[in-house]
Order: structure tokens, then sequence, then C-alpha cells
């Protein structure tokens, strides 16, 4: 059974949550962030950085959004419901590079923001860089969505987990006033019933 190490108020609810439309069965071990919001140590006993997401199945550990998303889908989901046919290269390469989207460019922004927000006085160069890039990214993902419900069309998939955490972690920060497709896509994500299931069982 896969072991899914689930770390409170983390981008661990939107793989939890993938788990959840995958229909699989999985154990649910939980973690609290401390009194300086990092991870707990016994994190590091399952994987060397002490971050969550990670997955424990058929012997092996599994960390990165990413990565784990792919694995689930390449282990589990033999009907493609979740991503295109490899052999479909147009399609799937535009679905991989939403894939690592979230994380291999468009968290740094968030993080550099949140972090921002709590400094005080503020250097211009970091705010004003960090304005920057939200903006580019923000409206990068905007424009993406205009007339469709999800990141790739009108149906879910796998490059959803990464990019739904971005869309909640924007809407946290309050940025989104300007960028209607991603509020409504956010909203979308946190309603459809597996996340319910999720956050349930989480508490978040």
């Amino acid at each position: 059974m896969i072991i899914m190490h689930h770390l409170r108020k983390s981008r661990a609810m939107f793989m939890t949550a993938f788990l959840e439309e995958l229909g699989l069965d999985y154990e649910l071990r939980l973690y609290d962030r401390n009194e300086v919001r990092r991870a707990p140590p016994e994190l590091r006993e399952v994987h060397p950085l002490g971050k969550s997401p990670v997955i424990e199945d058929n012997g092996m550990i599994i960390a990165e959004s990413g990565v784990i998303t792919t694995y689930l889908i390449d282990t589990y989901d033999s009907d493609l419901k979740f991503a295109p046919a490899r052999d479909n290269r147009e399609e799937y390469f535009r679905y991989l590079q939403w894939l690592h989207y979230a994380e291999g460019s468009a968290a740094s922004p968030l993080l550099l923001n949140l972090l921002t927000r709590r400094e005080d006085p503020k250097p211009p160069i970091v705010t004003g860089f960090a304005k920057g890039e939200l903006a580019l990214h923000l409206g990068y993902m905007e424009a993406a969505l205009e007339g469709q419900d999800y990141i790739l069309g009108n149906d879910f998939s796998g490059a959803d987990v990464g990019c739904s955490s971005i869309a909640m972690g924007a809407k946290q920060q309050k940025l989104l006033d300007n960028y209607p497709n991603i509020d409504a896509y956010a909203v979308r994500i946190t309603t459809r019933p597996a996340f319910q299931k999720a956050f349930a069982k989480t508490g978040g």
C-alpha cells in the first residue's frame, strides 16, 4: 500500500487530493510544522531533505511533486485519464511543461513575496523583483486558463496537481483581484470531491 507523508499546511494537500482522484488506497501519515513553520525532524527520517510530499510504494521512496505525479500516473492510471499518451508528443510535452512549471518557475516568486511581506523595512530591489515576477507568472496562468476549466483544457489532469497549489498560494496571499480566471480555478480545484475528501482526512 502507498504511504503518503503529508505535512499539514503545505503543497502536500494537493498530492493527497490526487491520490483521492486516482481512487487509490493509501496510508496517511500526518506531520505538523514547528514553531518557525519548518517541517519536523521526523520527515528527515523518511527523506534526507525532510520535505513533503513524499510517498513510499513498491519499496521506493519518491519525492518531488512532479516525479510523484508521474509515478502515480505511470503505475496506476492505465486508462490515461490524467495525462496524454507519450506517443502524442506535442500534447505530452505540453503536459510536461505545465506539470513541472509550478515548482520549476512559479513557486519561487510566491515564496519570495510571502517572505518579504513579513520583513520591515523591505529591500526595494527584492520587493520590486518579486512584484515583477508575480505579475509575469500570474499573467501567464491567467491567459492559459482563459475559456477553460483546468490548465490543459476542461478536464482535470496531473498538471493541475502543481498548478493548483500555485493558484491557492496566490489566493491565500490575496493576489488574485486582477486574475479572475486563476481565482475561479482555485475555487474549482478546492470544491472537487477528491480535494474535499483529502482535506477532511488531513485538516489541510
